[in-house]
């Protein structure tokens, strides 16, 4: 059974392979959700002399003026000219199909867990995520570490005691589980070879960033469950079903799948969380905790890098108000409200995820098999 949560590991990596992998990656590619909004040049409030990654591949694709309503318009936009991003490269082109429907219903509302000003649209970038996916970019060294380094020890530091209740633990868990997660992405489509320009899986890097740590892949797993029971508890509304039956009928699918509903009806149970004495003080305290996880992102230097961050975080910060906001409680008679942004990033973390996990499940044993076979030898060879 997965810690803390309603569903084994077994049952898990069933459900995932049969019903939500491929419901999640069709959903993804529809209009409604490979468009994302984010505000990317953003100053660093925390260490100011930071500046941009100037790799190729750090830099993010944005959609060009053609593709949404003249309301969304930036007034000083680049040219498609001066866009330089991932160049000569097929999946570069940008697909017009799209029109101006597909575009409604973006509300101006902030997260109360996420630091981002959702309300400024002068300042945000729209992004086909298809155009741009979670790979290795190049960025690493002393300023990705940082970044690392400031949310576990200021924000989220690893519980020592067992004895913790729960909601202590959610949080270092969560951050864990998603960390684990884009580890994987990185390792899942890793640049082998810059002379060719030859990518592939870097399954060691995989193994020396999660495999080889237990508690790791426990995080993910619960992550994954946890951004589940957000998915699956939240009501949504895509504007006029007329515009987009298909996604439409694939959210039914996701939602209402009865192998879902038998295996694992309710992934993560937060009913009991908060019941203490303690507990809104301590929801407070987390909450702003991962408020300053959020800001934290626009410390990124790696454009691409900043783009997931954002998009990731506020995902589980959109699960954390759907599962712990008072308006979340099943019996409120008021509707918990989401903005159009937060329910993209929500069900593009939880097809983040998925793909971590149907990772792990299918390629973490032969890692696992060939690490071992090199740690043996290893070992065989300083004995002899």
């Amino acid at each position: 059974m997965v810690e803390d949560c309603c569903c084994d590991y077994e049952t898990v990596d069933r459900l995932n392979e049969e019903v939500l992998h491929p419901s999640l990656q069709e959903l993804v590619k529809t209009p409604f959700f490979r468009y994302f909004k984010a505000k990317l040049w953003c100053d660093c409030p925390f260490w100011p002399d930071d500046g941009m990654c100037q790799l190729r591949d750090c830099s993010v694709c944005e959609c060009p003026e053609s593709e949404f309503p003249e309301s969304f318009r930036k007034p000083h936009r680049l040219s498609m000219n001066d866009l330089v991003c991932q160049e000569g490269e097929p999946q570069a082109a940008v697909d017009r199909t799209l029109d101006s429907k597909a575009f409604r219903g973006w509300t101006e509302i902030d997260n109360p867990w996420t630091n981002d000003d959702e309300t400024d649209n002068d300042e945000m970038t729209y992004v086909n995520l298809q155009l741009n996916p979670e790979r290795y970019t190049g960025y690493t060294g002393p300023s990705a570490r940082r970044i690392w380094d400031a949310v576990y020890s200021e924000n989220c530091p690893k519980y020592l005691s067992q004895e913790l209740c729960q909601e202590e633990k959610i949080l270092y868990k969560l951050i864990s589980g998603l960390h684990s997660s884009i580890s994987i992405h990185i390792a899942a489509d890793y640049l082998l070879d810059e002379a060719t320009n030859l990518w592939g899986q870097n399954l060691t890097l995989m193994y020396d960033q999660v495999l080889k740590y237990p508690d790791r892949v426990r995080n993910l797993y619960y992550t994954f469950l946890f951004v589940l029971r957000a998915v699956t508890k939240a009501e949504y509304d895509i504007g006029n079903p007329n515009e987009d039956l298909k996604t439409q009928s694939l959210i039914k699918q996701l939602l209402y799948n009865p192998k879902l509903q038998a295996a694992c009806p309710i992934p993560f149970d937060e009913a009991n969380l908060w019941k203490g004495q303690s507990g809104p003080q301590l929801k407070q305290k987390i909450q702003q905790q991962f408020r300053n996880i959020s800001a934290l992102m626009d410390c990124i230097g790696c454009e691409k890098c900043r783009l997931w961050g954002k998009l990731q975080v506020l995902g589980l910060g959109t699960a954390l108000k759907i599962l712990f906001s008072l308006d979340g409680k099943e019996n409120s008679s008021q509707t918990l409200q989401l903005q159009r942004n937060e329910v993209i990033a929500l069900t593009n973390l939880l097809n983040r995820l998925s793909e971590s996990v149907k990772f792990v499940h299918e390629v973490g044993p032969t890692a696992e098999r060939i690490m071992g076979g090199r740690l043996s030898a290893h070992t065989t060879l300083i004995s002899s």
